[in-house]
């Protein structure tokens, strides 16, 4: 009797411990074979940067930075019941708690929003969301480990002096087509 009670204890502890709301992770995986979406990850070795002329402080961002998700959905005649669908499924997924917004600006037309999950020290996640009514809408997940706003901004400067393998970059040159 005392196994099957820690065995229930234990498989009731795990089924609440796993989150099975919507997440933009699970979004990207359930989108993966959609035609209407490219979906990208760039780890950090595209900048192809020289680590030895780095600063401590740039050294630092660019340690916290683990890898960048994209997904873009490419908007056509086609698709376009499709893309609000879309639209509105990422938008009630960064209406979560976890996902809190430090921007939002646009029109109806267009629009973006910037969130980051975690708190202002030590953030694992900035998701960046923007559409556009006439080319369609993507969504870019930067992902790691105790970033904060003052290393983003220093990365910004580490990105100005890299030298980005584009090669990386194709399955997004077919959304610009």
């Amino acid at each position: 009797m005392k196994k099957i009670y820690i065995i229930a204890l234990i498989g009731s502890l795990f089924l609440t411990g796993c989150n099975s709301g919507p997440s933009l992770q699970k979004y990207f995986v359930e989108n993966t074979e959609n035609k209407n979406f490219i979906i990208l990850d760039v780890a950090p070795g595209i900048l192809n940067l020289d680590k030895s002329k780095l600063t401590v402080e740039q050294a630092q961002a660019l340690a916290s930075f683990e890898k960048i998700n994209v997904l873009a959905f490419k908007l056509d005649s086609t698709n376009v019941a499709q893309y609000d669908i879309e639209k509105t499924k990422v938008k009630e997924i960064l209406k979560d708690k976890k996902y809190q917004q430090l921007m939002k600006f646009g029109s109806g037309k267009t629009g973006a929003s910037v969130s980051f999950v975690g708190d202002e020290k030590h953030i694992d996640e900035f998701v960046l969301f923007a559409y556009d009514k006439e080319n369609g809408f993507g969504v870019v997940r930067i992902l790691g480990k105790d970033m904060n706003p003052n290393g983003i901004m220093t990365m910004m400067s580490v990105l100005k002096s890299s030298n980005i393998d584009m090669a990386q970059l194709k399955p997004l040159q077919q959304l610009l087509k």
